[in-house]
């Protein structure tokens, strides 16, 4: 996707907050003989072992504070940094594919700043290759048709979109959806599932969701702050070992091998909360902590399935509720299949596929081969995603149908006598796994930088850190070490005693919409008023 650069400034907020008391004092230590003897006693509990988990521990642990707990779901670190076996190679091992994060989104420009996710893909020495966007190849139920041509034309929208999204920031404007920046910019797919397909490719499989459904300014945020800061370049990771042996790295530089400190298999039920201390309850065990830095995903906080006592405030509940992933199946869904080596049927020398469907938007459009030059050749790995309400439609039906359903897609691009049956067929369900509830969080139409803050803010000595908590990074995997970096530099200082460094995020109890009560009148077009209950029978 090549775009024109656009600089934007940061909109200066002058808005008065509210700062809650207690967390900037020095560490309050518990009475001992109050300690209940069944839970365990720390001073951090780190919950969740993902990238912002294990980087808030590391950040702890940089700062000399090492008495922390890490609580895991899983048997293993790493969260969405997630893989698995697939398939066989010629000798009959299996090849890893991963089933969540896959590129490093932004790498680096000369003389600019390096995402630190790129720094450690070096560091660790993860295979990895650029994804190539224009080595592309277009379809649709008649077969191969180039369309092509329609990308540059949304490009030229894109660059309108772009602009008036800058606008939007710097003059306070009222944001829009994207699907309403784009017609204001001149692009109006309609009915041409060419157009449809063009559209999918450069917007709902980098969002996760449909231009109706994300914000147009903090899209364009999201996108410029970390490919126009970093570069334009995504370098997709298939490393054997897995993409999550960054974190596992890290987390060795902290962690001993059976380190007692991480508490993997542990499935946190309820969370008690207060000014001066936060305990957690499992299975078997709780923990007492003076603090504790929250990493669950979105997704696994709208779905109620960890308890909060006392619930959550309103203003943090309307935060997590606004904004998009486990209730609103902002899923990314790869579908893997291997296909025998003396069978594949498709150019191994290009990259990517894009199918229109004529019925349904968004319907197997992407395909990506694996069997090419710089990546696994000779694998005979093709992979289709989906995302969204398809992501949720795949992962609520059996393995046989998706496989009928992508295979019959299939064989519309390339013919029916061409496509074999797979020889491995393979896709997770992130939608529905209790430790997710989604793959990322996305950022909906008309919502403020003040709410996001909201879902951000820490209540009390319970902190909150993820991909879903970076205003600017959100969805990004780099966004998630930025979080789980701050809060654990945070927390360090609050257990410290230094007030510079503890001090608490700030949060919006009452936020206002744009239009004052007196403008509900005639002239506005405001006849009647709503608050009526003369149509009801008692």
């Amino acid at each position: 996707m090549i775009f024109e650069q656009w600089h934007h400034q940061l909109l200066l907020l002058t808005l008065a907050v509210s700062l809650r008391p207690g967390l900037a004092s020095p560490l309050h230590q518990y009475a001992r003989d109050a300690v209940s003897p069944t839970c365990k006693r720390t001073t951090v509990a780190v919950l969740g072992a993902g990238t912002a988990g294990i980087t808030a521990a590391q950040a702890l642990t940089n700062a000399s504070v090492h008495d922390f707990l890490i609580v895991e779901y899983n048997d293993v670190i790493g969260g969405r940094v997630a893989h698995t076996t697939f398939g066989a190679k010629a000798d009959g091992s299996p090849y890893t594919v991963e089933l969540g994060a896959n590129w490093v989104q932004g790498i680096q420009s000369p003389g600019g700043p390096a995402n630190p996710i790129w720094i450690l893909a070096e560091k660790y020495n993860l295979t990895n290759t650029y994804s190539d966007y224009s080595s592309i190849e277009t379809f649709d139920q008649t077969g191969a048709v180039n369309y092509t041509d329609l990308l540059d034309t949304f490009d030229d929208a894109y660059s309108v979109l772009e602009q008036d999204a800058g606008y939007i920031l710097t003059k306070n404007l009222q944001d829009r959806s994207y699907r309403a920046g784009l017609s204001l910019s001149g692009w109006k797919p309609g009915k041409n599932m060419q157009a449809q397909a063009t559209e999918w490719w450069q917007f709902d499989w980098e969002y996760g969701q449909s231009p109706e459904e994300s914000s147009e300014e903090f899209a364009i945020v999201n996108y410029n702050t970390t490919f126009y800061q970093y570069s334009d370049a995504n370098n997709y990771v298939f490393d054997q070992r897995g993409f999550n042996t960054f974190i596992k790295g890290e987390a060795s530089t902290f962690l001993k091998p059976n380190d007692p400190r991480l508490l993997l298999n542990t499935i946190v039920t309820r969370i008690s909360h207060n000014d001066t201390g936060v305990t957690i309850y499992y299975k078997d065990g709780c923990i007492e902590a003076d603090y504790a830095i929250c990493t669950f995903s979105l997704g696994v906080l709208q779905n109620d399935v960890v308890q909060f006592s006392p619930e959550l405030p309103t203003w943090k509940q309307e935060g997590i509720e606004t904004f998009s992933m486990g209730e609103s199946s902002t899923t990314y869904t790869k579908i893997f299949l291997q296909f025998p080596k003396d069978k594949v049927f498709w150019n191994t020398s290009t990259q990517f596929f894009l199918y229109a469907d004529p019925i349904e938007r968004g319907y197997y459009p992407v395909f990506q081969s694996l069997d090419g030059p710089g990546f696994l050749p000779g694998s005979g790995i093709f992979f289709v995603t989906v995302v969204s309400d398809q992501s949720y439609a795949v992962e609520n039906q059996d393995d046989a149908t998706t496989k009928a359903q992508v295979l019959a897609v299939l064989r519309d691009m390339y013919g029916a006598k061409n496509v074999p049956e797979p020889s491995a067929f393979l896709y997770p369900r992130w939608s529905t796994t209790p430790w997710a509830f989604g793959s990322y969080s996305n950022w909906p139409p008309g919502t403020s930088l003040q709410m996001h803050q909201n879902l951000r803010a820490n209540v009390g000595r319970l902190w909150f850190a993820g991909e879903h908590t970076h205003a600017e990074y959100y969805g990004f995997l780099h966004g998630a070490w930025f979080e789980g970096q701050k809060v654990g530099g945070t927390l360090a200082g609050c257990v410290k005693g230094n007030k510079t460094v503890c001090v608490e995020e700030v949060d919006y109890p009452m936020l206002h919409g744009d239009t004052p009560e007196a403008l509900y009148d005639p002239a506005n077009g405001w006849f009647v008023t709503s608050f009526q209950t003369v149509g009801f029978d008692d």
